[in-house]
């Protein structure tokens, strides 16, 4: 009996490379992908589960033909050996065979060999919770003491992604997240409270300081009020923010914005760009080399769709203005899609982003103590698309409705289905705080490298009060 042979990234990437090329692929593309986590779970003031996990991935991108008939197949396999890269590039390069020629084909992105090619890829293990797991057993032995539940979650994970092609590129290139959700209930469960934090290493997250807030919010609830469905005044936390944000981002598509299927359409056809999204001076960006956000700085695509294409892997990301000045300055491009739209520049997705106004200082606490009757809003959930064209979404507030009178929180409000898009909150809020590192809780767990401010919205639109509790 034969036994498979693991092979390192590397050595994967090469074999693909000289397998594509002796099936009689023109081009080939390989992504290797090796991820670890590693998880902490705590219920009912007790740690419950820890675990830690390992996986790899293969994606082989084939290409047949040249020029304008070019075509593509991709394949992707949870891991491969020795033994079964072999089926996997033969079935990426029949998958091109039979396609018909891509439309987004352009010459693979030429490339050298990167930094730290040939290092192992990086590993996590609880040992990253060195300094978050006793403060948290000190946070569920205190909560315990003040009759209080604390639930969470704490997650981090290592992804080391290996590039390399056809034309030369050799890229390897390492990404940290991590990130905490958290909530505090009542002794009697009546009344929920929700915190989250993202992190790179979680050196920077503190339990005590997540259940001091989870434990204030909860003293708001000891008031209950009920509050009818309408146009409130409403303070958004910064996580409320990403949360409506974040689908924003999703659909800066530039091909969508050219066939009339976003809300930055022009409705006699081409796209928004120039046109002022905003009367304040927002900002909307992303940024490779972000602080504290930082990810992947060259396009690493698994399929070609929209404004994402298998043609521009290893191709380097820059820093990207998507609204600058409240203007919609750049959409989403590939090389392909720029020409098509007739774009600048070729500017593709990035794996974060942050909202900022400028000149805009303070915290929620600020935004609170200035507004006279309203809405404090610290989390969204289960928020879908209604509108593509106005990017209308509708979605529920939970664990964290309150109201605030004369600049204070005086109590706890029942929960409420919205209707808004963020595209008009943009053009409506009056207010904001200073940008910081946000988690959503809607996105958190996939995409949590956000930086938003807390914002005022004078007229948010709680359409009817929901049930949920």
């Amino acid at each position: 009996m034969t036994t498979a042979i693991q092979l390192t990234p590397q050595d994967t990437i090469e074999r693909a490379l000289k397998l594509a090329a002796a099936e009689g692929a023109q081009g080939c593309v390989v992504l290797v992908a090796e991820t670890s986590s590693a998880n902490l779970r705590w219920a009912n003031n007790t740690l419950t589960t820890n675990g830690a996990m390992r996986g790899s991935s293969v994606t082989v991108i084939a290409t047949v033909g040249a020029g304008e008939g070019t075509a593509a197949g991709v394949v992707g396999r949870s891991s491969a050996t020795d033994a079964s890269l072999g089926e996997i590039v033969s079935a990426a390069v029949a998958a091109a065979r039979e396609s018909g020629p891509a439309e987004d084909a352009r010459p693979l992105v030429d490339g050298t060999v990167g930094p730290g090619w040939d290092d192992e890829a990086d590993e996590t293990d609880v040992s990253v919770y060195e300094s978050f797991a006793p403060a948290l057993g000190e946070a569920l032995t205190r909560a315990g003491k003040e009759s209080r539940w604390l639930y969470g979650f704490a997650d981090h994970g290592v992804t080391t992604l290996y590039v390399g092609s056809s034309a030369g590129l050799r890229l390897r290139q390492t990404l940290k997240r991590g990130y905490v959700t958290a909530n505090g209930k009542s002794s009697d469960l009546s009344q929920s409270a929700w915190v989250g934090a993202a992190t790179r290493d979680f050196t920077d997250i503190d339990p005590l300081a997540i259940d001091a807030e989870l434990t204030r919010r909860l003293s708001w609830a000891t008031r209950t009020v009920s509050v009818e469905a309408g146009r409130h005044p409403t303070v958004l936390t910064p996580a409320a923010v990403a949360d409506l944000m974040t689908h924003m981002y999703r659909k800066l598509d530039g091909r969508e914005a050219h066939e009339g299927r976003s809300v930055f359409s022009k409705p006699a056809g081409g796209s928004r760009i120039g046109e002022a999204l905003s009367p304040q001076p927002v900002r909307f960006w992303s940024d490779p080399m972000l602080g504290g956000l930082e990810t992947f700085p060259f396009v690493a695509a698994q399929s070609s769709g929209g404004s994402q294409s298998v043609f521009d892997n290893g191709l380097t990301l820059t820093a990207t203005d998507w609204i600058r000045g409240g203007k919609l300055e750049n959409l989403m491009q590939s090389r392909f899609t720029a020409e098509l739209t007739g774009a600048p520049a070729v500017t593709p997705a990035i794996g974060n982003y942050a909202l900022s106004v400028d000149g805009a200082t303070g915290s929620v606490d600020d935004l609170v103590a200035g507004l006279d009757h309203g809405l404090l809003v610290t989390c969204l959930w289960y928020i879908r698309i209604v509108d593509p064209q106005t990017l209308l979404l509708t979605g529920l507030t939970r664990d964290g409705v309150y109201l605030v009178e004369n600049g204070e929180v005086t109590g706890a409000v029942n929960n409420f289905r919205f209707n808004e898009s963020p595209v008009d909150i943009l053009a409506r809020f009056t207010k904001a705080g200073a940008t910081v590192p946000s988690f959503s809780r809607e996105w958190g767990d996939e995409f949590s490298r956000t930086a938003t401010p807390p914002l005022l919205v004078p007229d948010y639109n709680m359409s009817s009060v929901s049930q949920a509790n």
